[in-house]
């Protein structure tokens, strides 16, 4: 990642290009200490060329936040990437870090005197991300799926040896992961998608980590928890294989996720 400082008499506009991932978090403090020092402390972060973003960096900018707030000043964001606007949103840190559409409305809002956040509550939501499952008991989903009626919810084809359900994420831990499950076209009632799905069922399954850069990530699971809802069930799962740089990699997302969820509610309980 590059990062371009545009300075001004009262406030800096920092345009960062590349990729930011943890790596860059201790270039992007010290571009700031560096501005600091020349005595301004009202920053824009110009989003515009980052294309990616992690955790990390999202735990770095909300750090950087604080303590420019510490010192009389302000950060606030400007033109985000789709990536960065998505993410921002999704982990609700665009309710403590102001988010702007151009440069110019960044610079004005630096100096009002009250931020423009969302309010209301720390704004992280769980990750909805897709999770793929299939049992390895194939025969569990010939069971309680007709063929002539089930098609595909990955592929759209006809019910098959190679039938693969879509749930959402619910939560991710170097542990496990659970999910919920609507039936997709199945037409199952919750009662017989608990059956389909009964604990000590197990599972391949597929997930994303929207904030690590990578694609699906690939376990087997074992089903430990069970919960029928009104219309789909919340399937709670343990890890019986997963490789080491994928569970190095949930542990460290999950770990960062902890950390922004806490940040983010102290900064809105402040």
């Amino acid at each position: 990642m590059h990062i371009n400082v545009e300075p001004s008499d009262n406030h800096a506009i920092l345009h960062l290009r590349g990729e930011f991932d943890t790596y860059y978090c201790p270039l992007l403090q010290q571009e700031i200490e560096a501005v600091q020092t020349g005595g301004v402390n009202h920053i824009v972060l110009n989003l515009r060329l980052v294309k990616f973003i992690n955790s990390t960096a999202l735990g770095s900018i909300l750090k950087a936040s604080k303590a420019l707030k510490a010192a009389g000043g302000r950060l606030v964001i400007s033109r985000p990437s789709t990536f960065c606007r998505d993410i921002l949103g999704k982990v609700g840190l665009d309710r403590v870090v102001p988010v702007h559409d151009t440069d110019e409305e960044a610079v004005a809002a630096l100096s009002s005197s009250a931020p423009k956040t969302g309010g209301g509550g720390a704004g992280f939501e769980e990750d909805p991300s897709s999770v793929l499952f299939r049992p390895v008991d194939m025969s569990r989903v010939e069971h309680f799926i007709k063929k002539s009626q089930a098609a595909n919810p990955v592929h759209g084809h006809k019910f098959g040896d190679n039938w693969s359900g879509v749930g959402r994420m619910a939560a991710l831990t170097d542990q496990g992961l659970a999910f919920t499950w609507n039936g997709g076209g199945t037409d199952l009632a919750p009662f017989d998608m608990g059956q389909m799905l009964a604990v000590g069922t197990g599972m391949s399954v597929k997930f994303r980590m929207p904030l690590l850069q990578r694609g699906y990530c690939e376990a087997r699971v074992e089903v430990e928890m069970l919960e029928e809802r009104a219309d789909s069930v919340k399937v709670g799962c343990n890890f019986v294989e997963i490789d080491d740089a994928t569970r190095d990699a949930v542990r460290q997302y999950a770990k960062d996720l902890t950390f922004l969820k806490d940040e983010l509610r102290k900064a809105t309980d402040a």
